[in-house]
């Protein structure tokens, strides 16, 4: 129970699987640029492919945490821009392959990552309004387009991956029993090609993007920490804590 790396065949595989819902504290969310750092920097790696064992893909950060410690949201903080920038800035392309509920830093993940790869059970979301925090929208951004983003972040709503593909976020959906083989097979055809010039490609398309994700997410991380002074975000934590459910205001 754990995040580790498996190197195979050009193809470096981070699993997640941290029970019960890979929602992740703050020390696990710091421990993780390392990995994905080492993974693209490795000469032995053409392709990076992240999934999950469990539940579902990411259940973001640990709740709980933030309850008992509401002042440890600077290295929260901290820890998800450095993973999400670790995912962009991977030397080489980096896959998600996601099932189940992809939520806060899950989103971050998959909105820094090159391709990704969606069981038909998968559904992404943002619940930040509910969980008296911010954060996420920078890199859904990344995914969707503006309106689709503002309705999803004020709504803490579902996005099915079948929407999402539809919307051109997706880049294949298929049965939850056949993702990690066919994500493999996809990162399989990157494997096979030079790795020079996947790196110099990554670079490329990082540079062409119209705006900078990674700056967009640390004025985000602003106004989480503007949220998470506020006494209406214990109150949210609080409620989703005891009930589950979203506080009522």
């Amino acid at each position: 129970m754990s995040i580790h790396c498996t190197i195979r065949d050009r193809i470096a595989e981070i699993v997640f699987d941290v029970p019960p819902v890979n929602a992740f504290d703050s020390e696990t969310w710091l421990s993780i640029p390392d990995i994905i750092t080492a993974a693209g920097k490795n000469p032995d790696v053409h392709c990076i492919l992240i999934r999950a064992e469990g539940r579902g893909f990411c259940g973001g950060v640990d709740i709980k945490e933030m309850q008992a410690h509401p002042e440890r949201i600077t290295i929260l903080n901290r820890g998800n821009y450095l993973t999400f920038k670790a995912v962009r800035d991977a030397e080489v392309p980096v896959v998600s392959a996601v099932h189940k509920f992809v939520i806060g830093g899950g989103i971050g993940i998959c909105g820094a990552s090159d391709v990704i790869i969606a069981a038909d059970d998968a559904y992404f979301s943002l619940p930040e309004v509910d969980r008296g925090a911010m954060g996420g929208a920078s890199h859904l951004s990344r995914m969707l387009p503006l309106h689709k983003v503002r309705a999803a972040f004020f709504t803490g709503g579902n996005i099915p991956a079948a929407e999402a593909y539809r919307l051109g976020a997706v880049e294949k959906i298929v049965p939850p029993d056949a993702l990690v083989d066919e994500a493999r097979s996809f990162c399989a055809v990157m494997a096979g090609k030079s790795r020079k010039a996947l790196v110099i490609a990554k670079e490329a398309l990082n540079g062409l993007e119209p705006r900078d994700v990674d700056r967009g997410y640390r004025w985000e991380q602003g106004f989480t920490l503007e949220m998470y002074m506020h006494e209406d975000s214990q109150k949210s934590r609080d409620a989703f804590v005891e009930t589950g459910k979203a506080a009522k205001f």
